[in-house]
């Protein structure tokens, strides 16, 4: 009787013990909430933020109490909801976060949980902008910096501590913070080798350098701080810069004529826009490099105001302006005739060879360290801003 009562104890100790163990959700090797969690942040870094949603989704279905999972939704949640308009979706989303954001903290079962939820709370700050925003984002900046975490693939997908300096000089970047940014930049590539984080900082840094000097002895505006920020600028935003920081109305007013025709010309596809005028008054003035085609489809000529700028064309309207300005009309054929080009991506009888020629010689635009000019790629923000700033400059305008 005392060994069946024994057995029986044996037995029930046992089941309950298999009662109370999790249900096992996600067997095979390759589906568990780490590989599913990575592989959602790496989705985040190309931008697929729906994709990346439906990872994290997988990973806390797979262990509902896996932290990791709550920070990368919230990560993923706050980009989409800062791109809401309708602030009644807005805030039913920023309730959720906060949620996930919570979730993520109260989870965490190690510093390297914490410490991915609190860049969690940084990245999801920066994405919102919500008010006080910024204060936010350092908040969890410090709290990551408290942790003493293993780096590594104890990290996952951060794997080094500067992880976190780079997500702050981001934030600040994005606060139009410049210096600050560049010094959170500039610290990783200070730290120890090169880890995953060195090279993201290298690009923002360089970019940030860009910016600080393009903003740095001239008195910007609104637009101007904007565009500079900006990785490619539209034709529009181009024309918009212009108008607004160099005043092209009256500085061009009785110095070159205008057609009656175009003088209160809009192209078609500006009718509608916010930057009708400041298109308008360059199309007036005939600007090189900004000026409206004629299209077949729509028998009209259109501006093409989203169209990214490119770096000829910008070539084109900085060489034009100068021309109009100075009255020396020699300066639009000076670089004609030349046997070889000292671009190696550039030909002597391409249509703005000229025009490369008369920016680069005048410091206006720069070439790459290989000496290309690299024609036909997208300005950039900040080269926009500095092309206008070294103009004023050159040319002594107030």
């Amino acid at each position: 009787m005392r060994r069946f009562a024994a057995l029986f104890l044996v037995i029930a100790a046992f089941t309950v013990s298999g009662c109370s163990k999790p249900v096992i959700r996600c067997a095979s090797p390759e589906d568990n909430p780490g590989h599913h969690y990575l592989a959602g942040m790496e989705l985040l870094e190309k931008g697929r933020t729906d994709a990346a949603l439906e990872k994290f989704a997988r990973a806390a279905w797979c262990d509902e109490r896996y932290s990791p999972a709550y920070a990368g939704t919230a990560i993923a949640a706050a980009i989409k909801a800062g791109a809401q308009r309708d602030e009644e979706y807005r805030r039913t989303d920023i309730k959720r976060i906060n949620e996930h954001l919570d979730k993520a903290r109260k989870l965490s079962s190690s510093p390297e949980d914490s410490f991915a939820a609190r860049l969690a709370g940084l990245r999801a700050a920066t994405a919102l902008k919500e008010k006080d925003w910024l204060k936010e984002a350092e908040k969890s900046y410090r709290a990551a910096l408290r942790l003493k975490v293993n780096e590594g693939d104890a990290l996952a997908f951060y794997r080094d501590r500067e992880a976190a300096d780079y997500f702050m000089g981001a934030a600040f970047l994005e606060a139009r913070e410049f210096r600050p940014a560049a010094e959170r930049f500039k610290y990783v590539l200070d730290s120890k080798g090169a880890g995953r984080w060195h090279g993201p900082s290298d690009q923002a840094w360089k970019r940030t350098d860009k910016i600080v000097r393009a903003l740095s002895g001239v008195t910007f505006g609104d637009v101007g701080k904007e565009i500079a920020l900006r990785d490619t600028v539209s034709r529009a935003e181009m024309a918009a810069l212009l108008t607004d920081e160099l005043k092209v109305g009256k500085l061009f007013e009785g110095r070159i004529p205008v057609k009656a025709e175009e003088a209160g010309f809009i192209p078609a596809d500006m009718l509608g826009s916010p930057l009708r005028e400041e298109v308008s008054i360059l199309v007036k003035l005939g600007l090189r490099g900004l000026e409206p085609a004629y299209d077949e489809t729509t028998r009209a000529y259109l501006f093409r105001p989203d169209e990214p700028l490119r770096r000829k064309e910008l070539a084109l309207v900085l060489e034009d302006m100068v021309v109009k300005l100075s009255g020396d009309e020699k300066i639009a054929t000076a670089f004609l005739g030349h046997r070889r080009s000292p671009f190696p991506d550039v030909e002597p009888s391409s249509p703005w060879y000229n025009a490369i020629m008369s920016v680069t010689t005048r410091g206006l635009m720069e070439t790459a360290l290989s000496g290309e000019f690299r024609p036909d790629e997208y300005v950039d923000g900040a080269e926009a801003v500095m092309a206008v700033r070294t103009l004023k400059y050159r040319l002594d305008i107030h």
